[in-house]
């Protein structure tokens, strides 16, 4: 078994990347350190095998004087996507004319194909795009929807994507309708009836977060779609946050659309994303820059952007390849077990809160919001990041306020418990400069 998943890394690295970047020590070592994995493991043993996860540390090229735990943000690339970055940079230089257009460019076909893969549905239902902003906007804006047709999403879903409809609201005179829900979400139940509840017979659009920014909470998305499509509702999912940073496909969301940024967790370069259009449905959607006409169902015509550098989207094949490699059953275990690391020292502060139902790892993996009582979070980050140079998140934003903590696989044990001691001392109130300003 060992010496048949060795075989199969082997040849995904040469498929994937060629013989240039199997020379790249640091993919090779953390190649290598998968192969020596018993395939048998769980990945809850994995999780804590610090010899594997120092050889994956040392695959990415780190700013340690940092603890970086905004990765939720965007998150850096390991070594192999960057040099592939700056390889196809170099040779696009050499004649941009021949090398970008004919033979850059079309290599854009096996990157499809991988992202299809890892998504479980059609190559012909994905479009690379640049974010996930662009990758949802495609879909808000191309709808065709006339006055008084409703859209639902939730207060809490990303202000750039409320923004898009709220523009739709001047532009065409949609209604757009905000359904708030419980903070924790301790019943998903909960999320299903506060959206199920702005529904009428107008209501056209469902537009939720899989894992929204503001919380790191995991929502019921299959749910919410299954339940929209027994009323004839179409449904967008947003999915920036959650795409690379658990195991799921398309299957298990069972949506129309989803639109993701690929430089967060899957650590693609920055400037990358994914669109999902189920194939009956693109034909339907206008381009948010205009198409041909007999491109009108093809996946393909979301990516009319004009000219654009191929090395940046070429590259994400890299991210992929060691993505698979490591295994996303293995990548979730360990960032809940690096949240754990934290997590369970902060519990026994009764003046500690979290926004998700944190006894539950349904709920979820790589984000995690926390406050605390009589403490302004903007403070909290500002005195962390200065104090510390520890990078986090403050979050104020709909029912949310609080501090969000999202560390990558290359983060290190000593890191967490460096934030973990001075979280500590935060907790303790013996930090007075992030007190909160009495009202």
């Amino acid at each position: 078994m060992r010496d048949s998943r060795r075989n199969f890394l082997q040849k995904a690295m040469m498929t994937s990347v060629g013989t240039i970047a199997l020379q790249t020590s640091g993919f090779a070592r953390a190649f290598e350190a998968v192969s020596q994995l018993d395939v048998a493991e769980s990945p809850l043993i994995t999780a804590s095998n610090e010899d594997f996860w120092s050889t994956i540390q040392a695959a990415y090229a780190m700013d340690r004087t940092f603890i970086n735990l905004n990765n939720g943000g965007v998150s850096p690339s390991p070594r192999v996507v960057m040099d592939a970055v700056k390889r196809y940079m170099d040779f696009t230089n050499g004649a941009p004319a021949r090398n970008l257009w004919s033979q850059l460019e079309p290599n854009i076909e096996t990157v499809r194909e991988k992202l299809a893969k890892m998504f479980g549905c059609s190559p012909e239902e994905i479009a690379i795009t640049r974010n996930a902003s662009e990758s949802l906007q495609n879909v808000q804006f191309g709808m065709n929807l006339k006055a008084g047709d409703e859209v639902v999403t939730t207060t809490q879903d990303y202000p750039r994507m409320i923004t898009t409809w709220e523009q739709r609201v001047r532009r065409d005179g949609i209604v757009l309708k905000k359904a708030i829900y419980p903070v924790p979400l301790m019943n998903p139940e909960d999320y299903v009836k506060a959206i199920e509840k702005e529904i009428t017979s107008k209501t056209k659009v469902i537009h939720i977060s899989q894992v929204p920014f503001c919380s790191g909470q995991i929502t019921p998305v299959r749910d919410v779609c299954r339940m929209a499509k027994s009323k004839g509702i179409e449904c967008i999912v947003d999915g920036a946050h959650a795409f690379a940073q658990f195991p799921f496909t398309q299957k298990d969301l069972e949506c129309d659309y989803y639109g993701t940024s690929l430089h967060k967790w899957l650590s693609a370069p920055i400037g990358t994303g994914m669109l999902f259009v189920k194939k009956e449905k693109i034909k339907n959607i206008w381009s948010l820059m205009a198409s041909n006409p007999d491109q009108e169902d093809n996946i393909r015509k979301f990516e009319e952007i004009g000219t654009h550098s191929a090395a940046l989207h070429n590259a994400i094949a890299d991210a992929v390849t060691f993505c698979d490699g490591i295994g996303l059953e293995r990548k979730a275990a360990r960032l809940r077990f690096i949240h754990h690391r934290w997590i369970d020292r902060m519990k026994q502060y009764p003046n500690v809160r979290f926004l998700q139902n944190i006894d539950d790892e349904r709920n979820w993996c790589g984000l995690v919001l926390f406050s605390i009582d009589g403490m302004d979070s903007g403070k909290i980050g500002d005195y962390l990041l200065s104090k510390h140079r520890i990078i986090t998140t403050p979050i104020t934003y709909a029912e949310i306020s609080g501090v969000r903590i999202t560390p990558n696989v290359y983060t290190t044990l000593s890191e967490i418990d460096y934030f973990a001691d001075t979280l500590e001392t935060i907790a303790k109130g013996q930090v007075k400069e992030v007190m909160a300003s009495a009202k």
